[in-house]
């Protein structure tokens, strides 16, 4: 009897103890689930975050452009106020410019919209990393894109400064001798 007592006790403990390993790896294993769940939680919020952060930094070089687009108008506005007998026939420099701000405005407008989509499709994307990647292209783009823009706008503001100058060096039309 003794042994049959030991047997079962044996038994009992092996039973417990299969219990509890079973019970352990099964905690484990949930906690193993809710520590992925957690993590790509987060994962999705740094790149929700990272998404709102590029979409203001957009705003900021949309506005930072309008401002300098505007600037140059207006210089170029104050030159065509200072001389009334300025006309685009007699200045094809001053409808050059214009036509130039006017296509900076019109790529400006269209490279906006383009990146609003392209930010609201990696906003849609759920797997993590790929919306990682497709943010990280998205910021190469407008990087290289902004510094095309800024070029464009140099050589603009190149333009208008070339054309100030004409303007300070020519004497006014009535003045002009006569051959």
């Amino acid at each position: 009897m003794a042994m049959k007592t030991n047997k079962t006790i044996f038994a009992i403990a092996a039973i417990r103890f299969f219990t509890a390993a079973l019970l352990t790896n099964g905690v484990a294993f949930a906690a193993e689930d809710q520590l992925k769940e957690t993590r790509q939680d987060q994962s999705t919020a740094q790149q929700e975050d990272k998404a709102k952060a590029l979409k203001r930094q957009q705003d900021l070089e949309n506005l930072r452009r309008e401002v300098e687009i505007n600037r140059l108008q207006q210089d170029l506005d104050k030159i065509k106020q200072q001389h009334p007998d300025f006309s685009p026939a007699q200045h094809p420099e001053a409808a050059e410019i214009q036509r130039q701000l006017d296509q900076l405005r019109v790529d400006q407008q269209l490279q906006r919209l383009k990146n609003e989509q392209q930010l609201n499709r990696i906003q849609m994307e759920r797997d993590p990393l790929r919306q990682r990647q497709q943010i990280d292209d998205l910021q190469r783009r407008q990087r290289i894109e902004s510094l095309q823009d800024q070029i464009r706008r140099n050589q603009t503001e190149q333009d208008l400064n070339r054309l100030r100058h004409q303007q300070n060096i020519r004497p006014p039309q009535n003045l002009r001798p006569h051959r």
